[in-house]
């Protein structure tokens, strides 16, 4: 299973349980659309760290970041390659 689809498989679990992973946009805003509030955010956050064995850092904590599907599948994408790689 590629990450969009973890990460639709737990946005529509845990706060859309009405919609159907195909009618969830990649650029769907999270956000600004309320699915996603500041409590929701810490659990995604701690989602996406036990999901994929990554830690996010202060400087990650950017909404940015957890706007979107496409903008969580960019982040962990990002945290998930070995410093000094490229």
């Amino acid at each position: 299973m590629n990450n969009v689809t973890l990460v639709k498989n737990f946005l529509i679990q845990e706060f859309m349980p009405d919609v159907q992973a195909s009618e969830l946009a990649g650029d769907y805003d999270l956000l600004t659309n309320g699915v996603v509030d500041s409590l929701g955010l810490l659990k995604l956050i701690a989602w996406i760290e036990t999901e994929f064995g990554i830690t996010v850092d202060d400087a990650a904590l950017d909404p940015d970041n957890f706007r979107t599907v496409d903008a969580i599948d960019g982040f962990v994408a990002r945290a998930s390659v070995p410093a000094g790689a490229s």
